[in-house]
């Protein structure tokens, strides 16, 4: 917890106790249905909640922003950016029934009014979104292929509308067919060598009629 607070030095009290709650919420899921790896779920601050938080070092979202969440599993990143971004409303999806579930009772317990979540498959997602979120889901080409429909026209940030998308190792290849992608390394925002391979791409995406 105190590495959320040593890279986002600026939350309020209520958003503190929520990224504490997280914790417990997690460990107490996990027990009943595995939606983090038992390897993994001691390190939940750093490889899931900062992870997740990477995305914010990209872009700030703007009060009003939507955001779509692509095969959050667990929540992530769509949870903790939830929390960050109170103004910003997140829809998050997943095709696995159970992982929905957890992701509905974190958001209730937390009283997190801007998330709904839904099993649902991103090709079926109506409606549009300033910027769509996920976490090494697919390769990019078939994930483009999901959502390219989906962004809306008008651009509120500084960063155009499109994907925001967490994945590590050389992408080269996988991106070589998207020249207006942009590779943005993790380490240079958080210091634990976790993210020394991690990035955050944005591909811009236009609207489509």
């Amino acid at each position: 917890m105190d590495e959320i607070i040593k890279y986002f030095p600026k939350l309020s009290d209520i958003q503190i106790e929520q990224f504490k709650k997280l914790d417990f919420l997690y460990h107490d899921w996990n027990e009943k249905i595995n939606v983090i790896s038992r390897k993994d779920i001691d390190s939940l601050y750093t490889k899931h909640i900062l992870h997740s938080l990477a995305i914010a070092k990209v872009n700030k979202f703007e009060p009003g922003t939507y955001v779509l969440d692509v095969g959050t599993g667990g929540g992530f990143p769509g949870i903790p950016l939830a929390i960050l971004f109170p103004e910003t409303r997140f829809f998050l999806i997943d095709i696995i029934a159970k992982k929905i579930k957890v992701v509905q009772a974190v958001a209730e317990a937390l009283e997190l009014k801007n998330v709904k979540a839904e099993q649902l498959r991103a090709e079926n997602v109506k409606g549009d979104f300033d910027f769509i979120v996920s976490r090494a889901v697919t390769n990019m080409p078939d994930f483009v292929s999901w959502v390219k429909t989906k962004i809306k026209k008008q651009n509120k940030h500084e960063l155009k509308n499109g994907i925001l998308y967490l994945k590590g190792g050389d992408l080269t290849e996988e991106l070589k067919g998207f020249p207006k992608a942009t590779e943005y390394n993790i380490a240079d925002f958080f210091e634990d060598e976790f993210f020394e391979t991690k990035k955050v791409v944005h591909l811009p995406l236009k609207f489509v009629v």
